[in-house]
């Protein structure tokens, strides 16, 4: 799945307005990886040649509180009577038997805080911000009943 964005260190400056005050805005989320399950595909020959899946990263943060956009999804199409097995391919995480099920595998990494999201009456100019989290990161074995 993909990564969080950073946050974003800025300070607002205009120029007849004396103290603007931090404004950096937060980070996008990442984007998931979702499973899907189809009664239009009967075969896993799709995965041989594309077997790498990896949804977008967030963006960083911007200046004027503007927060970064989230991370584009990424959506497997799997055929009905799919299972989803882990790295050594003996326990199953997910059986897909039904048409239309839909599962969100991987969750993206959330955003991190701009130093917006830091002031306060007794820190007034922050210079904190937060990177944003990684996303998840898993291997599996797709088998067809």
């Amino acid at each position: 799945s993909g990564n969080g964005g950073p946050g974003c260190v800025s300070f607002h400056r205009e120029k007849f307005i004396d103290s603007g005050g931090p404004d950096g805005g937060n980070g996008g989320k990442g984007g998931d990886v979702i499973f899907e399950s189809h009664t239009n595909l009967n075969t896993l020959i799709d995965f041989r040649y594309t077997q790498h899946f990896k949804a977008q990263s967030g963006l960083n943060g911007m200046g004027q509180n503007r927060s970064g956009l989230s991370g584009k999804d990424v959506s497997i199409k799997v055929p009905v009577g799919t299972q989803v097995f882990d790295e050594s391919g003996e326990n199953m995480l997910m059986d897909f038997n039904e048409k239309g099920m839909r599962v969100v595998f991987l969750k993206g990494g959330d955003g991190g805080f701009g130093n917006a999201h830091y002031k306060s009456s007794t820190n007034q100019a922050p210079r904190k911000f937060l990177p944003g989290w990684p996303g998840q990161e898993m291997a599996v074995w797709l088998r067809l009943k």
